[in-house]
């Protein structure tokens, strides 16, 4: 089969899990023996765990796994099903007092779709561990992206579906960059190379046909009645060229431009915007910035292909619905 996706980088393998009975999930990305990396959040309410410690001037350089859940806060107890099934099989930093693997993440908020009081935790990420594989990512309604969403503009009542998309970019030599990004953003996804909007707010509540919702945005004051934090965009790219971490994060920050050219409104104070960034492999003398330019294109795929292959959930339409009218 045919692999598309950021597991094609090589070194790198990517699990789901979703909850039984509720509408959420939760994503991981093990990189084999750990990897060097980066980060940079852009939204105004961010959930992230460990993301402090991969600032360049901080100690720590690699992580042993990352993760990416729904659930918002309680989502963050993925880390600790992740951290233990990694000690269990020896994956860690040699702490002289026993391994302790080096753990990193985001969550997204879909209590709006999940009204169960049931979230991802650490039995759910260490099942994504379980399951994780070297194979093409499953993409749309899966893991992390299961209760994702976008188009909040004008309520809830208008959302469409959001979900998991993934993708790698070839260039020469041998150079590859791959992304996957969780899709639930307060903003729309227009398609960079027609301007068309392919997913957002629709007309009315009832309506499988999207709005243009431009005129709308450009006549408000202020936007009203949403709570910080119902949203975010979160997930990672990953490279097989030798960077190391202050060299990923500036991937890290040029990959948000593979957003800003896929959603509008982006890295608002309702979304919790943040992009890990992974070397993976050790192709020598790679240039920085044509690494992240590489990162903007798979970040833009993985965003087309996480709304277009997300399927309906809870009386919310998919991409899918408005192809079938």
């Amino acid at each position: 089969m045919k692999n598309d996706t950021i597991t094609e980088v090589g070194g790198i393998r990517v699990g789901h899990a979703e909850l039984k009975g509720a509408p959420s999930g939760c994503t991981v990305i093990v990189p084999d023996g750990g990897a060097p990396a980066g980060v940079d959040i852009r939204g105004g309410a961010p959930g992230t765990y460990g993301a402090d410690s991969l600032n360049p001037v901080n100690l720590v350089s690699r992580v042993d796994g990352l993760f990416f859940a729904g659930g918002s806060a309680f989502g963050l107890s993925a880390a600790d099903g992740m951290r233990h099934y990694l000690r269990d099989r020896g994956v860690g930093f040699d702490s002289g007092h026993g391994l302790v693997p080096i753990v990193a993440g985001a969550i997204i908020f879909d209590l709006g779709i999940n009204e169960t009081q049931v979230y991802p935790d650490a039995a759910l990420a260490a099942e994504a561990c379980g399951n994780a594989s070297y194979g093409p990512v499953r993409e749309g309604s899966a893991g992390a992206g299961l209760g994702a969403t976008v188009g909040k503009l004008f309520g809830p009542e208008r959302r469409m579906k959001g979900g998991v998309g993934s993708s790698c970019i070839h260039a020469g030599n041998g150079v590859k960059v791959g992304a996957l990004i969780v899709v639930n953003a307060f903003g729309e996804v227009y398609d960079p190379a027609t301007g068309a909007k392919v997913a957002g707010a629709r007309k009315d509540a009832g309506s499988l046909e999207l709005g243009d919702s431009m005129p709308e945005i450009t006549g408000m004051a202020c936007i009203r009645g949403f709570s910080e934090g119902q949203a975010t965009i979160v997930g990672a790219v990953a490279t097989n060229t030798k960077l190391d971490k202050t060299q990923l994060t500036k991937v890290a920050q040029m990959a948000h431009d593979g957003l800003a050219r896929t959603v509008f409104p982006v890295h608002t104070q309702f979304d919790g915007d943040a992009i890990f960034a992974l070397s993976c492999g050790d192709i020598p003398g790679a240039d920085v910035s044509m690494i992240g330019a590489l990162a903007v294109l798979a970040v833009s795929e993985a965003v087309l292909r996480a709304v277009r292959k997300a399927e309906p959930l809870a009386g919310t339409p998919s991409v899918n619905d408005l192809r079938k009218r």
